[in-house]
């Protein structure tokens, strides 16, 4: 097993992309969706080499293999969207989504955005929570019909301390 400790976070390679949409596939499969359903998320979950060059896209790596990455995505001036987060089948619930979420909200701190959306898997509801996301309401799923998905906001400014 590997330790907490064993791990880096660092900035995607395009040469990563195909591996990262693969890790998606695997990650999102662990909720244990129909094939059916699997199917139709495909395209929302492929990562492509123009995704990664355009967006701030990280990898955590475990013992020196990539087990999870996360993308953020420009909204405007002020707000950014947490676009990807998975982990490894194995490695979900040993603490790597968690260094992950920490990550992308410092990243997008020192990238000057205010807020982090989050449009999540319902799965990961608790996940989102924990990490300090507020759940303000839910939007149509882009690839299944009839399905809401919980979005969440982080605030990402410092606390007033007046």
């Amino acid at each position: 097993m590997s330790h907490l400790r064993d791990w880096q976070i660092r900035s995607a390679l395009l040469s990563e992309a195909e591996y990262l949409s693969e890790l998606t596939f695997r990650s999102k499969s662990y909720w244990g969706y129909s094939d059916q359903f699997m199917k139709a998320c495909l395209e929302e979950l492929t990562v492509d080499e123009c995704y990664i060059e355009n967006n701030p896209t990280f990898v955590i790596e475990v013992g020196g293999n990539t087990k999870g990455f996360y993308a953020l995505e420009h909204i405007s001036t002020s707000e950014v969207e947490l676009s990807f987060l998975f982990v490894d089948p194995t490695f979900i619930g040993k603490g790597y989504g968690q260094k992950l979420i920490t990550h992308a909200q410092e990243e997008a701190r020192h990238l000057g955005y205010d807020k982090m959306i989050i449009q999540g898997d319902p799965n990961a509801e608790q996940f989102y929570r924990s990490a300090g996301g507020l759940l303000v309401g839910t939007k149509k799923s882009a690839s299944i019909p009839n399905r809401e998905l919980p979005i969440f906001h982080i605030n990402l400014k410092a606390p007033d301390k007046s």
